[in-house]
């Protein structure tokens, strides 16, 4: 990333306790982000700035570059980059509030620096005393901000945890923000569920993800602890018409009818916490589900093609649905096809997960895919990192029990979960998350 000594003044020292390490302060984010054009400038006057020094060392001449701040978090309706490193973290028990809202703080600014290509403070990797350790851990340097974007989510835990109000919010705790129950198939490893915190971290290039959520994990240390994470790659949606439609691990075509940034009204709709819902905090912000599901590969390799496409309900070419059409054609499910069955079986994943069976239930989704080696058996590791942002918790646990007879679930295995409250987006001069304090 570009080394920020010229673009941006020497962040204040932290306040004595607060835990924040130098350039990373609460004054420091405050000072800074607020500080508008003589200051830290973050938009698009940074961004041209990045971009014109990444011409000049003959990297990559064009790399988006997302704003941090705005109405809505970005990492939602933003296009769906290549690569993603998500984290989810345990507040320590020996936080204060004061030492949450200094982390919150903290982690907005150092991702509001990376974002648009810098280092995650003034100082960065290599402009502080050569005997301390570096602000920034390096691997991003000369590196473009390759479509970055850090979303935040807080967890039940924040609020409660084993009957304890940790710190003062669980007045402020939304109704529906509580654990997912138990699903059919569920196998979910506690150690690879859950958190009080998220991020989500997605980029062009995994080494800029990876990096954003290494250096988070620094600053969070003595305050948060990372409690599991997992790198993804080959988004398995959309988000804009311009995007093609990816494939997934099984070969599909998959997010075809996700919802695109530009359907203002099914964002309204589905997606965003309206005022009537609240909580007040929450205004605009959404919430976030992950799984993390294993694909037995193996298994569905040995599948006929008939048969794979039975399951799924279109065709693997062209991602049609098997009642005629292209791939954007709506499904007709009550089209007959051979022995005047149904062109498209009742227990296929099409039919069963599709919003007329489900009372209207949409989400947008954000998964990618995953392989993490192998098992002990010699079988991948691998599948989809289910990622879907949703106006309730509720409109994902309705699709999910509808699939309990889906014929796909027989090749899927629940492996991780969790689910978190994403705050809308921080205004400039604050920092994500704040209305939940205020």
């Amino acid at each position: 990333m570009t080394e920020a000594s010229d673009l941006v003044p020497e962040a204040p020292e932290p306040a004595e306790g607060s835990g924040a390490r130098p350039g990373l302060s609460r004054r420091g984010l405050l000072g800074l982000i607020g500080a508008g054009t003589a200051g830290l400038a973050i938009g698009a006057g940074v961004g041209a700035a990045i971009t014109a020094s990444v011409t000049a060392s003959g990297g990559a001449s064009t790399a988006a570059v997302h704003p941090f701040f705005g109405a809505h978090q970005a990492g939602i309706t933003t296009p769906v980059q290549d690569h993603l490193h998500f984290a989810a973290f345990d507040v320590d028990d020996d936080t204060t509030r004061d030492e949450l809202v200094a982390l919150l703080q903290d982690w907005s600014y150092a991702a509001a620096r990376m974002t648009q290509g810098l280092d995650v403070s003034a100082s960065g990797a290599v402009g502080g005393s050569p005997q301390a350790p570096p602000d920034d851990t390096g691997e991003a340097l000369g590196l473009p901000a390759s479509a970055l974007t850090v979303t935040f989510g807080v967890g039940p835990g924040l609020f409660e945890k084993d009957g304890i109000d940790r710190f003062g919010l669980a007045a402020r705790r939304p109704a529906e923000l509580t654990e997912l129950p138990a699903f059919l198939g569920d196998d979910l490893d506690p150690l690879a569920s859950g958190g009080d915190l998220c991020v989500q971290a997605c980029a062009d290039d995994p080494q800029i993800a990876v990096h954003a959520v290494r250096n988070l994990t620094r600053i969070a240390f003595g305050r948060a602890t990372l409690r599991w994470s997992q790198l993804g790659f080959g988004r398995t949606s959309k988000t804009t018409v311009a995007q093609t439609t990816p494939r997934n691990l099984f070969g599909f075509k998959d997010g075809t009818a996700n919802i695109l940034a530009d359907d203002v009204a099914a964002l309204d709709e589905h997606v965003w916490v309206p005022a009537a819902d609240g909580p007040a905090w929450l205004v605009g912000g959404s919430y976030l589900v992950a799984r993390r599901i294993r694909q037995t590969i193996e298994v569905w390799d040995r599948l006929r093609l008939a048969e794979q496409e039975r399951t799924v309900g279109r065709s693997k070419g062209e991602g049609a649905p098997l009642s005629g059409g292209t791939e954007n054609t709506d499904p007709d499910f009550e089209a007959a096809g051979e022995s005047a069955s149904p062109a498209i079986d009742v227990a296929s994943h099409v039919r069963l997960a599709h919003p007329d069976f489900n009372d209207g239930t949409r989400m947008l989704r954000r998964g990618y895919n995953f392989v993490d080696g192998n098992d002990d058996l010699g079988a991948l590791n691998a599948g989809l990192f289910f990622l879907s942002f949703q106006r309730s918790p509720q409109q994902f646990i309705t699709v999910q029990r509808a699939l309990a007879k889906d014929l796909l679930s027989e090749y899927l295995r629940h492996v991780g979960s969790g689910v978190w409250a994403v705050p809308p987006g921080a205004r400039e001069g604050s920092y994500v998350g704040a209305g939940l304090f205020a």
